[in-house]
C-alpha cells in the first residue's frame, strides 16, 4: 500500500524489557525508525522497564533523552510480562497499538506489511515453527493452545505472539487478569463482537542476549493462578454482551 498523509494512521509501539542491556538499544533504534515510516507526524514509543537490575535502565534513559515521542514507564520491581503489557496498553494514546519484547526476536519491520489497520480489527502475527523452544516450553505452548482454542474458543494460531490492536477496542476490554494471559483476555473479549482477525506469518528470531524469560517459573505460576479467573471473566463478558 502507498501511504499518503490522508490514509496514514497514528501508532503506539510498546517495548517491554527486563534485563536486556545487550540488545535493547538495537531494538529501540529499529522501532523508532519503523515508527517514523508508519506515522512520521504523530507516534509514540512507550518503553516499559520491568524492574531491570542490569544496565538496561541506563540505556533506556540515554535513548529517551531529548525525544518527545518516547515515554518511559519504570516498575520498581520485576512484575512479569502481564503487568508490563498492561502498563504499556494503559498509557498508549494512538490509534494502533502494538507491544513487542525488547529481546529482538520480533523484527518490527514486519509491521510495515499492515501500515493501515481497518476499524475493529486485530492483526495477529504467528510463528509457524517453534524449533527454538525447549521441550518444557513446547508443553506450555500446548497447554496454552488448549486453553485458548477449547476453553475460550479463540481460534488464533499464536495468541502469545505480536498483536496490533485498535486502541478503541483495547480500551474497552476492562482487563481482569494480570498475568501473561492478558493477551488471551483481550482477544477473547474483542473477538466476541465479531471483529475482524488478520493473521500474518512472522519470522521468529533467535534470542540474542541472556536467557529467555517467557517460561520462567514466576510467569508460569502467575498464569496458572489466573486461568480460572480468566475463564470466569470471559464467560461473564460474553453473557453480558449477549444480553445487550
Amino acid at each position: 500500500m502507498i501511504l499518503t498523509e490522508a490514509n496514514r494512521q497514528t501508532w503506539s509501539i510498546i517495548v517491554f524489557a527486563y534485563n536486556e542491556q545487550g540488545v535493547i538499544l538495537k531494538t529501540l533504534e529499529q522501532t523508532a525508525t519503523i515508527l517514523q515510516e508508519l506515522s512520521p507526524a504523530q507516534n509514540e514509543l512507550i518503553i516499559v522497564d520491568d524492574g531491570s537490575t542490569d544496565g538496561t535502565s541506563v540505556i533506556i534513559d540515554a535513548f529517551a533523552e531529548g525525544k518527545s515521542f518516547v515515554k518511559v514507564i519504570r516498575h520498581n520491581r520485576n512484575k512479569g510480562i502481564g503487568p508490563a503489557l498492561i502498563s504499556g496498553y494503559r498509557m498508549a494514546s494512538m490509534e494502533n497499538v502494538c507491544a513487542v519484547p525488547a529481546d529482538g526476536q520480533f523484527n518490527t519491520e514486519e509491521l510495515l506489511q499492515m501500515p493501515v489497520i481497518p476499524p475493529h480489527t486485530i492483526v495477529s502475527f504467528y510463528r509457524p515453527y517453534k524449533k527454538l523452544y525447549s521441550p518444557f516450553r513446547k508443553l506450555l505452548t500446548y497447554c496454552n493452545r488448549f486453553l485458548n482454542h477449547h476453553l475460550l474458543g479463540i481460534k488464533i494460531k499464536d495468541v502469545n505472539w505480536i498483536k496490533v490492536y485498535k486502541n478503541e477496542d483495547l480500551k474497552s476490554t476492562n482487563l481482569a487478569v494480570t498475568s501473561s494471559l492478558v493477551e488471551s483476555e483481550i482477544c477473547a473479549k474483542v473477538l466476541t463482537h465479531n471483529k475482524q482477525l488478520i493473521e500474518i506469518k512472522s519470522n521468529y528470531g533467535a534470542h540474542l542476549y541472556g536467557k529467555p524469560k517467557g517460561a520462567s517459573f514466576k510467569i508460569v505460576f502467575q498464569a496458572m493462578v489466573d486461568v480460572f479467573r480468566l475463564y470466569k471473566e470471559v464467560m461473564r463478558y460474553r453473557k453480558s454482551s449477549d444480553q445487550k
